[in-house]
């Protein structure tokens, strides 16, 4: 099984913008929301993915991802209710990728940035655009917001 360790944090600024190494466009749509089990669509860039993630406990899941072609991910994306589009940009900052995500949409104006972890008790260091730590709070699950 493959395991997601992450923390999610507000973002306090647009440093995150020249500090980047890239962004791409993101739509990302949900076949499941249940908590046990969410199914997630998305598109990223010209590549679709389907991605299977178990309940958080603590900062951890389970997460299974498979690249299907996006054609098919276009069709799922038609099935999910209120599609996410957002950018997401990549920092590269003391040893760990931060994922800088700009919603649009409905949520244009909310801001999130991800740091995937090796342990869940491995220390980061965290870049000056990070503001306030939402690790666990369900209002800012990409699945909670699709809603």
């Amino acid at each position: 099984m493959a395991i997601e360790i992450e923390r999610k944090f507000l973002v306090a600024n647009t440093d995150y913008k020249a500090m980047a190494s890239h962004s791409e466009p993101i739509c990302q749509g949900y076949l499941s929301v249940d908590p046990d089990r969410t199914v997630r669509v998305r598109i990223k860039g010209e590549h679709g993915f389907l991605t299977v993630k178990s309940r958080t406990h603590g900062l951890t899941r389970g997460e299974w991802e498979y690249e299907i072609p996006v054609g098919d991910a276009r069709e799922l994306l038609a099935l999910c209710p209120n599609p996410l589009e957002k950018r997401r940009w990549y920092v590269e900052y003391e040893g760990h990728v931060w994922e800088v995500d700009e919603f649009g949409g409905s949520h244009a104006g909310l801001c999130v940035a991800e740091v995937e972890l090796q342990s869940a008790d491995e220390t980061v260091t965290v870049p000056g655009f990070i503001g306030r730590e939402v690790t666990g709070d369900p209002r800012y699950y990409n699945s909670s917001l699709s809603q």
